[in-house]
């Protein structure tokens, strides 16, 4: 793979450059006029891009080339080079296309190409389209079906319903870059008002679904109100687990979902100086490292014996533990909290933390409820099939609420990842409409604690032996969780570019279930 350096002598592509120059599957950063562009090679042929992801500016050149696509190494976007459409979430948005000449030796980039004329590919639905979607949850899974179904062309009424005071938000930025104060609150929301109206999407806001009827297609509101839906999607994530402390005059302690949540956690930052997070999950370590960034004094209170091992494994655990420490967090392991006092938190172990505030990350739990009260099938999650498609037939769930068939392992998954979350909810949108495609993806998540990402693809819940390429004291290496003699999983710091390829080699072994095990599990559901 070719890597594209700015060495501030990037190539003019109007002049044109040897076509020698290109390596199949490479890359090559130019410019055209004031615009940074990737050129591409795939095979014999040639396409000119945008150098940017359009979720974080990603940088294009340094991702992946696979066919006719292209994969951004920073959270694994993937990006159509013929037409420009983000394929895969985390983007939502296209890039820009420029047309390509290839004469003798040399090639040139020409105009960029008018999104009006693109190519699109033309879907085709097997069955009949729903009149109307209505769409339960605010969140990534259920923005993302929404646009996915304006994208393909679906013309009947779209209507998002959610319990949030706030549209659909950036949810992983506001335990980062938000919390941290490195981030603005005009980023945090996935799409501006205008979107919503422009596409024809109703979001009603401050609005839970309390009952849903299959038979008459209808969801009840909490307001009393019935809305009549032809499909439906249930993307109501989960909610975090709530501790039993009780004491009336103990310090507030926090939990963060939404971005008044975060808001809140940010106006207690400014006026205390010491906080206590109880557990070392991801939510809970980011927002240790937000706070820190703040000048905020940090306490973690957490049982296990290193921060994120059952996830992770002890290689990178104590990595995550020296960083965090390096950075002036205390950690308190082996430990739980007892109480909450006025000015206190009571340990376990007799001890206390002096605090101003408490901030809790210990794990949440998906928000079945609907599904339950519906008489959907429930298997920690609400139970779907490879097309996301519940027991009952025109129900779809998307995101963290969802269990679902996966065929490289046979099993059904429930995963509490953003990412996932925003792709199922596309799949399912495609799927509503007829067109049948199975959700096979690797789950990818990535975590942010101070200047070190961890990048992590695939699922390993539960692996017989863990294999580390590289130096983990500083920061660069991949740790591969391998089940059976095979890699299930890989994380990796700063090696993007093999967490990718990892992405695509995962891919690759995720259809070897039999035709035997999917029946097995349909008689299951049968069954339930």
């Amino acid at each position: 793979m070719a890597k594209a350096k700015d060495d501030g002598q990037q190539p003019d592509f109007t002049q044109g450059v040897p076509f020698s120059s290109l390596k199949d599957g490479g890359t090559l950063l130019g410019r055209v006029n004031d615009d940074e562009v990737v050129l591409v090679r795939s095979g014999e042929e040639l396409f000119a891009i945008g150098a940017h992801c359009t979720h974080y500016h990603g940088p294009l050149a340094e991702g992946l080339v696979v066919g006719d696509t292209v994969r951004c190494p920073w959270h694994h976007a993937c990006f159509s080079l013929r037409t420009g459409d983000a394929l895969r979430a985390p983007a939502l948005d296209p890039i820009d296309c420029w047309r390509v000449e290839h004469v003798g030796d040399k090639v040139f980039v020409k105009e960029k190409l008018d999104v009006a004329i693109r190519p699109e590919p033309i879907p085709a639905y097997s069955r009949k389209t729903p009149d109307s979607v209505v769409i339960v949850g605010g969140g990534g899974a259920g923005l993302a079906a929404a646009q996915m179904l304006r994208r393909e062309k679906y013309e009947g009424d779209v209507t998002i319903i959610s319990a949030d005071d706030a549209p659909p938000s950036d949810r992983p930025n506001l335990s980062k870059d938000y919390l941290a104060g490195e981030a603005r609150e005009d980023w945090i929301p996935l799409r501006p008002e205008e979107f919503y109206m422009e596409n024809r999407i109703d979001l009603v806001l401050k609005t839970r679904v309390t009952a849903i009827d299959k038979t008459a297609r209808e969801v009840q509101l909490d307001s009393g109100e019935r809305r009549r839906y032809g499909a439906l999607l249930i993307a109501t994530g989960a909610e975090p687990v709530h501790l039993p402390l009780s004491e009336a005059d103990a310090l507030t302690v926090y939990y963060l979902r939404s971005l008044a949540d975060s808001n809140a956690i940010i106006a207690q930052a400014r006026s205390g100086t010491r906080a206590v997070v109880i557990g070392a999950s991801f939510i809970g370590l980011e927002v240790a490292a937000s706070l820190r960034a703040r000048k905020v004094s940090v306490d973690i209170v957490s049982p296990e014996k290193l921060p994120l091992e059952r996830v992770l494994g002890a290689e990178l655990g104590m990595v995550v533990r020296r960083l965090h420490e390096d950075h002036g967090v205390t950690f308190h392991l082996g430990e739980t909290v007892k109480g909450v006092g006025s000015k206190s938190v009571l340990l376990s172990g007799g001890g206390s933390i002096e605090a101003d505030f408490v901030v809790a990350g210990v794990g949440v739990r998906p928000l079945t409820e609907l599904g339950e009260k519906a008489g959907l099938t429930i298997d920690r999650g609400i139970a779907v099939n490879e097309f996301l498609e519940t027991s009952a037939p025109g129900i779809f769930a998307a995101g963290d609420v969802a269990r679902w068939f996966d065929p490289a392992s046979g099993e059904r998954r429930r995963v509490e990842h953003w990412v996932v979350a925003e792709r199922m909810g596309q799949i399912a949108a495609k799927n509503m409409l007829g067109r049948r495609e199975a959700f096979d993806y690797a789950p990818f998540f990535w975590s942010q604690h101070y200047d070190m990402t961890i990048r992590f693809v695939g699922y390993a819940e539960g692996w017989d032996a863990v294999e580390v390429d590289g130096d983990l004291a500083s920061h660069d290496c991949a740790v591969s969780y391998k089940r059976g003699g095979k890699t299930v999983a890989l994380a990796t710091i700063s090696r993007d570019f093999e967490n990718l390829r990892a992405e695509v080699a995962l891919e690759g072994h995720r259809n070897f279930v039999t035709v035997e095990a999917r029946k097995k599990i349909r008689r299951t559901e049968s069954r339930d």
